[in-house]
């Protein structure tokens, strides 16, 4: 079996712009922070699920592909699984706090979206309390009649 070697731009062809580009995707900016969170090497079927969100494998390619030619990533092939790590130690070298910076503000905005989803959820929770109160009220009132 012939297999494609994958492509790894050198740190000097790692431009900002393609870090912004491949991070630019809500998904992709996801799956980045996870892997850099973690210290050891992701298998990509991992991320399946992103954000709550089912991710087609097709889709999933797609996307570590995109953050391995942007220079964010390393793939490694062990077997038929794909191994990915982060390249920050690299890209702090070239762009010193670049990563840092969009890492946490991707954290903080993620951290903002789930406490709204709450909110959310929350006051979904007390119009059912209270249309079941009206609800009992209503029926109630309806038997006595």
């Amino acid at each position: 079996m012939d297999v494609r070697p994958l492509f790894h731009p050198s740190l000097e062809d790692i431009t900002v712009e393609g870090i912004l580009h491949a991070l630019s995707d809500p998904v992709r900016a996801a799956i980045y922070a996870d892997i850099v969170a973690q210290e050891c090497s992701h298998n990509c079927s991992m991320f399946l699920t992103v954000s709550d969100k089912a991710i087609p494998k097709s889709t999933l390619s797609q996307h570590f592909r995109a953050l391995r030619e942007a220079g964010l990533i390393r793939g490694e092939r062990r077997g038929v699984e794909m191994h990915n790590t982060s390249r920050c130690a690299e890209i702090e070298e070239r762009f010193p706090g670049l990563l840092r910076a969009i890492v946490n503000a991707h954290t903080i905005q993620s951290n903002d979206e789930a406490q709204a989803k709450k909110r959310v959820a929350k006051r979904s929770s007390r119009r059912l309390v209270t249309n079941k109160g009206f609800i009992a009220k209503f029926a109630a009132h309806t038997v006595e009649l």
